[in-house]
C-alpha cells in the first residue's frame, strides 16, 4: 500500500496529517489512524484498491461544466463577487431571485463568477439548468456596538448555570421562572447580558443523562427547564403535583444542596404529564384556546419538532437505549413504521410537543423580561459542540452525522491525557451535501430566544479532534470543516436575529484562527488564568484584546476563590488528573508563586510590584475577588463576563473535566433564591466595582487622543 496515495486521500478528505500541539511542537498522524478516520468519513482506505476507489469518489462532480453535481447551498460575502463551485464560462446567463422578492438577471463575470450580491439573505440562483441557494452574508456579525448603540461598547454581564438557580416550589431544578427573577436583579445592577448554560433537549426516558454538553438534540429545548405556570396557571400546576402525590418528594428535592437529576427529572415529568392530560381532557374556553396555541406551535415547529417528539415517544414506549439497536424500520425517521408508530401513539407524541412548547415559551419570556429590564443584549445562549450519538439529532439527521468516532481534544496543559467527550460530530461532507441544513437550524434554534450566542469549542468550525471508538484521546486526529462557509452562515443568522456571537476559542488553537474570528466580528474568549506571558506574569488589563470577551473563568476551570485556595489542585490530585511530572505538593508550590504574580498584576499590595508567595498568601479571598472583577472590567474588551460563582465568591467549579460521577458535575445548586442571590452587600459591592471599571474603560476608549508632535 502506498503511503503517498494514502496521504493524498487523507488530504483530499480533510484529515490533517500534520499539525502543531498546544506547545507548538510538530505532530504527524500515523497511517493507521489515517485509515481509521478515512473509514469514519466514508472513504475506505484498507488497501490500495479501496484508496483508489475513494479518491475517485472524492473527485466526482468536480469536473468543469457539471452544475448538476453542485451542492444545494453555497455561501458568499455580500461585498465580493461569488465564486461558483463548478466552473462555467464567462457570459453564462443566470437569474437570481432575492429573498426580498426582487430579481436580478445577468451573465457571469470574468473567471465565471457571479457579480456582487449586495443584499444579505438566502437567494435562489438559476443557472445552466440547475437551481441552488446562495446564502449571502454580511462581512461581520451583529456586534456589541450594534446592540448597545455605543461606538466603543464596554458591556458587562454574568454567566449562570441555569439548573443552579433556586426559587420556591421549583421542584429541585432551576427553571425559566427562576431565570426571569435573576435577570431582573442582574439588570438592576447594570448587567447588559446573562450568559446561560446550554438548554438543549435531553432524554426524557433517561433522566440519568443530564450533562448540558451531551444533549439528545441541539435543535430543541430541555423540557425540565420549563415553568408551565406561566402558561397554565399556578393552580393547575399545584393540582397536577397533588394528584401525583409528589408534594413531599418535591420539598425534599428542593432542600438538597446538590441537584438529584434522576429523581427531580422523573418527578417533574410525572406532574407535567398530569398537567398535559388535564389540558387535553378539558373542554372549557381557556383549554381550547391553549390547545390552539399548542397546535400552532407544532405546525411552526415542522419536521424538526415532529421528529424529536416521535423519538422521545419511541424511547418512552421501548425504553431508553441506543436507537441503532432498534429494528431497522424504526431507524428511519421518514419510514412507514415510524409514521405508523406516531399514529398509534399520538398522545405520547403530543405530550412531548407540549413539553417543548412550555420550555420554549419560558425561555422566550425570560429574554423578553431581560430586554424590558433594560439589558442591551439579554440572554446569551450556549451552543454545545456536539450531541449524544444515541439522541434524537443523530437519529433524525443521520446523513449529516458521523458514526465510529467522537469529539474530543488532544492532550494540553490542563488536560494532560487529552479528552474524549463521547459526542457525535457533523460529517463535513454531509454538511455540504445537505446544504448545511442542521447547522442553520441549530443557529436559528439558539438565537430564537436570545440576544447572543456562545459557540462552544468554536475551533470545531475549522477542525475537530475526532477519537475513533475504542482508541485513547491521544490516538485521535484532526478533521477539517468548511470554515468560511460556516462563518458566513453564523454572520448571516446573527444579523437576521440581531444577536451577538462569542466563540469559545480556548485550547489548541490553530495559528491565525482567532484573527479570523475577529474579522467576522465574533468575539473570542480571554480567561484570566490563560492571560500570562512566557515568564508566567499575568497580563495587565490594558494588554488584553479588544476583540474578545473577557472573563475570570469558565465552567470547566477553577473559580477565583477556588484557584486562590488551590481547591482545583485538591480535586485533580484526588482523581489522578495531574500530569506525569506533577504532584500535589509541586502544584501547590507553583500555585503559591502564581498567586504572588497575580497579586502583583492586580496591585493588591500597594507599591510592592513583585510580592512573595508568603505576602500573597495573607491576602483575603474577598479582596482578590474584587480585584479580579475590576481587572476584567478595565480591559478593552467590549464585553466582560463575571461567572456567578465569582460574584458570590464560591470555591467549587461547575464541572471538573476528566470526571463523571466522582465529582458533582452539573449538580451544585446555589443556596440563596434567585431573587435574592445578588442581595448581599459584598456581592453588590463586587458588581459595582465591575461596573465602575467598565465605565472608566469606556471613558478612556472615547477620550480624544493626543496629537502627535
Amino acid at each position: 500500500m502506498s503511503d503517498a496515495r494514502l496521504r493524498e486521500l487523507a488530504d483530499a478528505a480533510g484529515i490533517l496529517v500534520e499539525w502543531e500541539n498546544s506547545a507548538r511542537q510538530p505532530c504527524e498522524l500515523s497511517p493507521e489512524t489515517q485509515r481509521t478516520l478515512l473509514g469514519v468519513l466514508g472513504f475506505p482506505a484498507d488497501d490500495a484498491a479501496a484508496i483508489e476507489a475513494s479518491l475517485a469518489r472524492l473527485s466526482q462532480g468536480r469536473s468543469p461544466g457539471e452544475p448538476a453535481q453542485w451542492p444545494p447551498l453555497i455561501t458568499a460575502d455580500c461585498d465580493l463577487p461569488v465564486t461558483l463551485p463548478g466552473p462555467l464560462p464567462q457570459g453564462t446567463a443566470f437569474v437570481l431571485n432575492l429573498e426580498s422578492g426582487a430579481q436580478q438577471r445577468g451573465e457571469l463575470e470574468q473567471d465565471g463568477r457571479l457579480p456582487v450580491i449586495g443584499e444579505m439573505g438566502y437567494h435562489r440562483l438559476q443557472i445552466a439548468g440547475t437551481e441552488l441557494t446562495v446564502a449571502a452574508a454580511p462581512s461581520q456579525c451583529f456586534g456589541p456596538a450594534d446592540a448597545s448603540g455605543q461606538p466603543e461598547p464596554r458591556l458587562w454581564g454574568m454567566a449562570v448555570q441555569l439548573y443552579a438557580l433556586r426559587r420556591p416550589d421549583d421542584g429541585g431544578i432551576g427553571d425559566t421562572l427562576a431565570l426571569e427573577q435573576f435577570v431582573r436583579r442582574a439588570a438592576e445592577q447594570g448587567a447588559a447580558t446573562l450568559a446561560i448554560s446550554p438548554t438543549h433537549a435531553m432524554f426524557s426516558a433517561d433522566t440519568e443523562r443530564y450533562s448540558p454538553y451531551s444533549p439528545s438534540s441541539r435543535l430543541l429545548g430541555n423540557a425540565l427547564y420549563g415553568s408551565p405556570a406561566r402558561l397554565l396557571g399556578e393552580e393547575a400546576v399545584a393540582r397536577a403535583i397533588s394528584a401525583c402525590g409528589l408534594d413531599g418528594e418535591l420539598r425534599r428535592l428542593e432542600a438538597d444542596d446538590e441537584l438529584d437529576w434522576p429523581a427531580a427529572g422523573r418527578a417533574k415529568l410525572a406532574w407535567l404529564r398530569r398537567l398535559y392530560d388535564d389540558l387535553v381532557r378539558r373542554d372549557d374556553a381557556e383549554a381550547l384556546a391553549l390547545r390552539r396555541q399548542l397546535d400552532d406551535f407544532r405546525e411552526a415547529g415542522g419536521e424538526t419538532l415532529e421528529d424529536h417528539c416521535r423519538f422521545e415517544a419511541l424511547q418512552a414506549v421501548r425504553g431508553p437505549g441506543y436507537w441503532r439497536d432498534w429494528p431497522a424500520p424504526l431507524q428511519d425517521p421518514a419510514g412507514v413504521e415510524v409514521e405508523r408508530f406516531a399514529e398509534e401513539h399520538a398522545d405520547e407524541v403530543g405530550f412531548h410537543a407540549f413539553l417543548q412548547w412550555q420550555v420554549t415559551q419560558g425561555l422566550a419570556q425570560a429574554q423578553a423580561v431581560a430586554r424590558d429590564a433594560g439589558m442591551a443584549v439579554g440572554l446569551i445562549a450556549d451552543l454545545a459542540v456536539g450531541a449524544d450519538d444515541a439522541g434524537s439529532q443523530s437519529w433524525s439527521r443521520q446523513g449529516e452525522m458521523l458514526e465510529g468516532a467522537s469529539i474530543g481534544a488532544p492532550p494540553d496543559t490542563f488536560n494532560v491525557h487529552g479528552q474524549d467527550w463521547g459526542l457525535a460530530a457533523f460529517s463535513p461532507h454531509g454538511l455540504v451535501r445537505s446544504g448545511f441544513r442542521t447547522f442553520i437550524d441549530m443557529l436559528r434554534a439558539s438565537f430564537r430566544y436570545a440576544g447572543g450566542l456562545r459557540i462552544d469549542h468554536i475551533l470545531g468550525l475549522l477542525r475537530l479532534w475526532l477519537v475513533p471508538h475504542g482508541a485513547s484521546p491521544a490516538e485521535g486526529g484532526y478533521v477539517s470543516y468548511p470554515l468560511d462557509d460556516l462563518l458566513r452562515l453564523v454572520a448571516l443568522e446573527s444579523w437576521r436575529h440581531r444577536g451577538i456571537v462569542v466563540g469559545e476559542d480556548l485550547g489548541t488553537v490553530a495559528p491565525g484562527f482567532s484573527e479570523k474570528l475577529a474579522e467576522r466580528g465574533i468575539l473570542g474568549m480571554q480567561v484570566l488564568w490563560f492571560e500570562q506571558d512566557d515568564d508566567g506574569d499575568f497580563q495587565p488589563a490594558r494588554q488584553w484584546s479588544n476583540s474578545a470577551m473577557a472573563t475570570t473563568s469558565t465552567h470547566d476551570l477553577p473559580t477565583v476563590a477556588g484557584w486562590w485556595a488551590g481547591r482545583d489542585i485538591d480535586w485533580r490530585s484526588r482523581f489522578d488528573l495531574l500530569g506525569d511530572d506533577q504532584d500535589a505538593e509541586s502544584e501547590r508550590q507553583a500555585r503559591g508563586e502564581a498567586r504572588a504574580k497575580l497579586a502583583g498584576t492586580l496591585e493588591l499590595l500597594g507599591n510592592v510590584s513583585r510580592p512573595t508567595a508568603l505576602q500573597a498568601a495573607d491576602l483575603p479571598a474577598s479582596q482578590v475577588l474584587d480585584a479580579c472583577a475590576r481587572h476584567i472590567g478595565r480591559t478593552p474588551s467590549p464585553l466582560a463576563i463575571l461567572p456567578v460563582e465569582d460574584a458570590l465568591g464560591l470555591e467549587e467549579q461547575a464541572n471538573l473535566p476528566g470526571t463523571l460521577d466522582e465529582h458533582p458535575n452539573w449538580r451544585r445548586r446555589w443556596m440563596a433564591e434567585a431573587d435574592a442571590l445578588l442581595a448581599p452587600d459584598e456581592v453588590r459591592h463586587r458588581l459595582g466595582e465591575l461596573q465602575r471599571a467598565r465605565d472608566i474603560s469606556r471613558q478612556l476608549a472615547n477620550a480624544p487622543s493626543e496629537p502627535k508632535s
